[in-house]
């Protein structure tokens, strides 16, 4: 790594994390992931063909568990905090993806300018803000409260600008709170894009689930599939069979 993001990476107070595989990723006390991006990173499941955005990227973790793997062959990371960028720009350099991960600093509200070539891309996702503006606890750091709340972007940002990056038969994965599930679906058809896959996440079984997983086709055809619910703990509070399989060799090192 160079001297100049070394630098700015210890201004950051940033650690280095293992995501498995031999991949580490830069994060930071105000930029880091949860269970529910590797979830997304996972339900998406890009085939090698895919090109793939990753929107309000944050730091990285999503466009870092793919490269992980074959699948996809290139990924552009959009972030328009320019804190967490740099992250990501640290981790490319850190893991030697310059070939992989194309970072770009930016606001999806205005793709247009950041994206030469609209419909371009065949995946898009993103892991949005939960709370809309007016609920939910509102942090005194900046930051935080663009990750946390719909301040600089809503779901129908979101897919409005999928609806400009996606070729003809691509695909878009959010997640969500369920009590949103309604306004996802209504908002991928106003933006010509079919739902077609559906998954809620519980805690534990018994459990209301606190994540909904949706996949939408651009111009696909009528026909939504309803996925079994995910359980992410068994009743003891380890890890379900499937949540294990999902974090594959990230679970060897730091768990989410």
């Amino acid at each position: 790594m160079n001297g100049g993001i070394k630098g700015k990476m210890e201004t950051m107070q940033q650690k280095l994390e293992s995501i498995g595989g031999g991949v580490k990723i830069y994060t930071s006390a105000l930029h880091h992931f949860g269970t529910d991006a590797v979830l997304l990173a996972d339900f998406a499941a890009p085939k090698k063909s895919d090109t793939a955005i990753d929107l309000g990227s944050g730091c990285g973790i999503i466009p870092f568990l793919w490269a992980k793997h074959p699948a996809p062959a290139h990924i552009t990371a959009l972030e328009m905090q320019p804190d967490a960028a740099a992250l990501i720009r640290a981790s490319i350099c850190y893991n030697g993806f310059e070939e992989r991960i194309t970072v770009i600093e930016g606001d999806l509200r205005e793709i247009e300018n950041h994206i030469p070539v609209l419909h371009s891309f065949s995946l898009v996702t993103m892991n949005p803000p939960y709370f809309t503006l007016n609920s939910g606890y509102r942090s005194e750091m900046s930051e935080m409260e663009l990750a946390r709340h719909q301040l600089t972007c809503t779901t129908e940002d979101v897919l409005a600008c999928a609806d400009k990056l996606l070729r003809f038969g691509g695909r878009v994965c959010i997640c969500q709170k369920p009590e949103n599930v309604t306004d996802i679906l209504c908002t991928m058809r106003r933006y010509r894009i079919e739902p077609k896959r559906l998954r809620f996440v519980c805690g534990k079984a018994g459990k209301e689930p606190y994540l909904v997983l949706v996949e939408g086709k651009k111009g696909g055809k009528n026909g939504l599939k309803v996925i079994h619910d995910l359980y992410v703990q068994n009743k003891d509070g380890t890890f379900s069979a499937e949540m294990l399989k999902i974090y594959g060799d990230y679970g060897d090192g730091t768990k989410v």
